[in-house]
């Protein structure tokens, strides 16, 4: 089952899609089944629909075989998650994006850090660059994980369990020696989309293809055969710190093959099984702030090495 967030009027629908290998695929409108209005604020139906989705999933089979849909080519995809307790990602977990980077850092010792929740975009919205002179802004090619089932201290033979399934991200990065979190922080900084696979439909989250273009040129090409921190793994070391909540969405890290972004591309994310988007980038207004002004001041405006991925 693909689950999708869409826009209807002044708030955001949820949908289930049908006949997503057609061209005719459509969206089903199951927004009511949310035990959340979707006029509520904070804007969580979506993620109150995924706390409660083995309890609600024969309403949605039921509608998904009964409702009228719209076609998917009429809607207006959103982010499939818009207000996630969390957004973690883990950086340097593929070996060869560590030597590009010349990194000292790998996932399996140096754990997850944080994004802004409000740094997530949908596959229907721009990445917007913001202006800093001289910097780099890069993509990132990555598989997210939707929690499902929430949790502390989950056991490595349980993980899957706690997964409620899978989407395409790009991991936005502004490369530069300040701290990661806000180099990855800005608004349309984490591309998220078109939809979220179900976790049933994913044979082996640990054997998927991804690959990421830029105007039709291959940039990224993995298997996630190659993570260092598995999938399990990656939900065994966050909850070892920190609850899992429901919505809750963790980046993979990304392999090899990053590479600048310039106004005016188009940016593809493929993973097998999962789904395609592709992101226009467009340039921004503002963005700049202290912490960049004075590394441009004592670099004279060159750009940093990165401290990690």
């Amino acid at each position: 089952m693909r689950l999708v967030r869409f826009a209807a009027g002044a708030v955001a629908a949820i949908g289930v899609i049908r006949d997503a290998d057609d061209r005719g695929a459509q969206v089903v409108d199951i927004t009511d089944i949310s035990p959340v209005p979707a006029d509520s604020w904070p804007p969580v139906a979506d993620v109150a629909l995924i706390a409660a989705f083995d309890e609600l999933r024969p309403r949605i089979v039921e509608a998904l075989a009964t409702r009228p849909g719209v076609a998917l080519t009429l809607v207006r995809l959103l982010a499939p998650v818009g207000w996630p307790s969390k957004l973690l990602a883990y950086p340097a977990n593929y070996h060869a994006h560590i030597a590009e980077m010349t990194s000292k850092n790998r996932a399996d010792r140096n754990g997850f850090f944080l994004k802004t929740p409000s740094s997530l975009s949908g596959p229907a919205d721009p990445i917007v660059l913001p202006d800093l002179p001289g910097r780099q802004v890069h993509h990132e090619c990555e598989l997210a994980i939707i929690v499902g089932r929430g949790g502390r201290h989950i056991s490595r033979a349980d993980a899957l369990g706690h997964i409620f399934g899978y989407s395409c991200l790009i991991d936005v990065t502004v490369r530069g020696s300040e701290e990661r979190v806000m180099r990855k922080s800005y608004d349309t900084f984490t591309p998220l989309g078109p939809w979220i696979v179900t976790a049933d439909e994913i044979a082996d989250p640990d054997h998927l293809d991804l690959a990421l273009t830029v105007n039709g040129e291959l940039r990224q090409k993995a298997n996630t055969r190659s993570l260092i921190v598995d999938v399990r793994e990656m939900i065994v070391l966050a909850s070892s710190v920190t609850t899992l909540h429901p919505g809750d969405v963790i980046a993979t890290g990304t392999p090899e093959g990053v590479g600048p972004l310039r106004a005016g591309d188009e940016v593809t994310i493929t993973i097998e099984s999962v789904g395609t988007m592709s992101v226009p980038v467009v340039q921004g207004v503002g963005g700049t702030n202290i912490a960049f002004e004075y590394e441009s001041r004592t670099c004279g405006n060159q750009p940093t090495p990165s401290i990690g991925a």
